[in-house]
């Protein structure tokens, strides 16, 4: 801490430490017994007027940071925060004692304190509890923020996100949340026979996905890894081993840009279902997002950026050609060659790059710009191009794969496979995208020699998705930036 640079409330409080110690208090505090938090004892005094609260008698012994004082002399209120929301606490000369009562006054906002006492009504009728002891626990060395007008930059919120908690009653539920989902789908995949396992973030090859990766080297093999970009390849291999129904949550990594709604390390959740297929995995993910809205937020209908997003009705299916026939009346599945695609993309005004080169890269770049933002309630897009889809099984038209994306309020919120499970059809999609590497595609996939001689071993046909946490996040708590729903997301120098 520079001293210089301090302001003339931050001398203050450090000044107030040698007093601290003068008194024989660690001005940062021991172990302090708490026994309530202040939703339980909202939940112990609900219902109760003054009288049934006196006789009630609820003593309690609560710690928090203080977020307002009002001094009055020989009596002061104080508001003080725990992880469950405010409570006010009232403190009298007579009740505290004057020794007691002239540490309390030593108290700023921000300092995290002490309070035993015992619960009762003021007159507006306010839960508050009448302070027996006041215990300093830990100094805040810097004002907070003012409270309306302090720290509103998303920013600067994200770059500070302990302040951004302490101020921000959005944040703190938005924090609260996140774990609740991801707990919530534990508990509807553990419940219908899935197994949650770990496995490794630095890979050897790239595959999973097509993305551009981070490069990390292992100086003990003298050997560079990527930092996964998906945790498929892994999956499958404990699908071969017989495991059967695995899924995995956790980070993966991504070099790309930074916007709403990416960030370069997120999380995803990836499922894997031996004996099914697209179909299998669709209605088990629908199921699985519907209970999940309904335990996180009350309702399986609820409200995203003004609009209402039902994932209590049945999820529409519909073929990705479909869409673009209905938008455009251009049927992809009636064209031949490469250069009427081409010619009709120029005519849209579609970018193609010069690695798509087929009438499937053209039809997807057509869906991606022209449909996308239009699918608001969730849709399940299948029937994807088969050069977009390296790990996919054929359709029964072979140009096509029996992949979905599902789609939410115009984002990407799931993708799912019926699995490739021929190695010697999925080594040609390989040699594809080393083929689509070499022309200059960053995100295609290498070999996996590991992965192939596994699959040789023989995988049970199998459905698979992988789904968005961070998005699924921002949908249940209604937030339109992706750094608002990761506590610590990568930003820019300042």
């Amino acid at each position: 801490m520079n001293i210089k640079e301090l302001n003339d409330q931050e001398l203050v409080r450090l000044e107030k430490l040698k007093k601290y110690q003068e008194l024989g208090i660690d001005p940062f505090g021991q172990k302090y017994k708490v026994s309530h938090s202040f939703s339980e004892i909202r939940e112990l005094c609900k219902n109760k007027d003054a009288v049934k609260l006196e006789k009630f008698d609820l003593h309690v012994s609560v710690a928090g940071r203080i977020k307002a004082i009002r001094r009055m002399g020989k009596a002061s209120f104080m508001n003080i925060q725990d992880k469950t929301g405010n409570m006010q606490v009232y403190l009298a000369l007579d009740g505290l004692g004057e020794k007691n009562y002239e540490l309390f006054k030593m108290a700023d906002i921000g300092d995290i304190v002490g309070v035993t006492g015992v619960m009762n009504l003021t007159r507006t009728g306010e839960l508050t509890i009448k302070a027996k002891k006041f215990t300093h626990l830990t100094k805040c060395l810097h004002p907070l923020p003012e409270k309306f007008h302090g720290l509103t930059d998303v920013e600067e919120r994200s770059r500070k996100r302990y302040l951004d908690l302490i101020m921000n009653e959005e944040a703190r539920k938005v924090a609260f949340t996140r774990p609740k989902i991801i707990r919530s789908i534990q508990n509807f995949l553990d419940g219908k026979g899935f197994v949650e396992v770990e496995t490794s973030i630095l890979s050897p090859t790239l595959g999973g996905a097509s993305a551009r990766p981070f490069v990390t080297h292992h100086n003990a093999l003298d050997k560079d890894f990527y930092l996964r970009i998906a945790t498929e390849l892994n999956l499958k291999r404990l699908l071969v081993g017989g495991m059967e129904r695995v899924y995995e949550i956790g980070r993966l990594f991504r070099n790309e840009g930074m916007d709403a709604s990416h960030n370069p390390e997120f999380t995803t959740i990836e499922i894997y279902q031996a004996y099914s297929d697209l179909k299998g995995i669709g209605d088990l993910t629908e199921k699985m997002i519907r209970v999940v809205a309904k335990e996180a937020t009350g309702s399986a209908i609820i409200t995203y950026d003004g609009k209402t997003i039902d994932f209590k009705s049945k999820f529409k299916w519909i073929s990705m050609n479909d869409l673009i026939k209905q938008k455009t009346g251009i049927d992809f599945k009636k064209i031949t060659t490469f250069e009427e695609a081409k010619k009709i993309a120029e005519e849209k005004g579609i970018h193609l790059d010069k690695f798509k080169n087929t009438i499937g890269y053209v039809m997807n770049e057509f869906f991606e710009e022209l449909c996308q933002d239009d699918l608001i309630q969730p849709t399940f897009v299948y029937e994807y191009p088969i050069e977009v889809s390296p790990l996919t099984k054929k359709g029964k038209d072979p140009r096509f794969v029996e992949r979905f994306e599902l789609f939410v309020n115009g984002k990407e919120l799931a993708n799912a496979y019926t699995e490739l499970n021929d190695p010697l059809d999925q080594e040609q999609r390989f040699l594809a995208q080393l083929e689509a590497k070499k022309m200059g595609d960053e995100e295609a996939n290498e070999m996996d020699k590991d992965f192939l001689e596994a699959l040789e071993y023989g995988m049970p046909p199998t459905g698979g998705v992988g789904m968005g946490i961070d998005r699924l996040v921002m949908l249940l708590t209604d937030q339109a930036q992706i750094r608002e729903v990761i506590l610590f997301p990568t930003m820019r120098d300042r």
